[in-house]
């Protein structure tokens, strides 16, 4: 965007944070006073692109750090749903099966990183230089 300077670099932010806090390209547009059409071509340059995907990228990070801080909560809620006699069956029976499916994802992630971590490994002693590599380790 040559010949815009930094009036395109606070624009820029201006349609970032547009972007981030309205339903469509229009209202974002609307809100700092900016034609549809030049919202959308720049989103198109790759700064620009690579600017309002990090941007995106870190909302998401901070909504999901919120998510993360319930999730003590959470868990006392479905754990109480679920041996709750008085909830009804079905929620009851939805719980234990959230209670299963963590607990299996769970293994299984653990399951996943100890082969990524035995992969690295291999690979690491595989590498020229390693003593695997050069014959002098059995």
């Amino acid at each position: 965007m040559v010949g815009h300077g930094t009036k395109f670099g606070r624009k820029k932010e201006e349609a970032i944070a547009a972007l981030l806090s309205h339903r469509t390209i229009e209202d974002a547009a609307q809100a700092i006073n900016i034609a549809p059409r030049t919202l959308l071509r720049w989103m198109q340059i790759a700064e620009f692109k690579a600017a309002y995907l990090k941007a995106r990228r870190e909302a998401v990070d901070q909504a999901t750090a919120r998510l993360q801080q319930s999730t003590g909560a959470a868990a006392a809620t479905m754990l109480k749903l679920m041996v709750d006699p008085a909830a009804p069956a079905a929620v009851r029976l939805r719980a234990a099966e959230c209670v299963f499916d963590h607990a299996i994802r769970a293994i299984e992630i653990e399951d996943i990183e100890a082969r990524v971590s035995e992969l690295e490994q291999a690979v690491e002693q595989a590498k020229p230089g390693s003593t695997k590599y050069l014959g002098l380790a059995s």
